[in-house]
């Protein structure tokens, strides 16, 4: 939920999660169908479940309501928070041209990474 936050995947859905078993354990596939979607707009971004208490807003503030359904503390899913946000941050134009994008592909969807908005106290 944080990562679709941080890259603005408003494309995702329940058919956008699944679970493998490689071995005899059950875990979570790896993500697929990712579709960063920049805005004109800073203030409100909206995923398509939701990933807080009761709301589907993408922000800091929204996210760590949810905390508590996965056995975290607030300090906890804030340091995972700041974690995801520095890699995204750092890596996603790189990861953009290793797979082709061009600089030009990379500035159409730049506003669709880690945006102002995400840090906007709005739950």
């Amino acid at each position: 939920m944080v990562f679709n936050a941080l890259v603005s995947n408003t494309d995702d859905h329940p058919r956008n999660h699944a679970l493998v078993a490689p071995g005899r354990e059950w875990q979570l596939a790896p993500a697929y169908d990712i579709t960063p979607t920049p805005m004109l707009g800073s203030h409100e971004r909206d995923l398509a479940m939701e990933c807080g208490r009761g709301s589907r807003r993408a922000s800091r503030a929204n996210l760590l309501t949810g905390a508590p359904r996965f056995g975290l503390t607030a300090d906890e899913a804030a340091r995972e928070i700041d974690r995801l946000k520095g890699i995204v941050s750092r890596e996603w134009a790189a990861e953009v041209r290793r797979h082709g994008g061009t600089d030009a592909d990379c500035a159409a969807i730049a506003p669709a990474f880690v945006d102002e908005g995400f840090e906007y106290a709005v739950a």
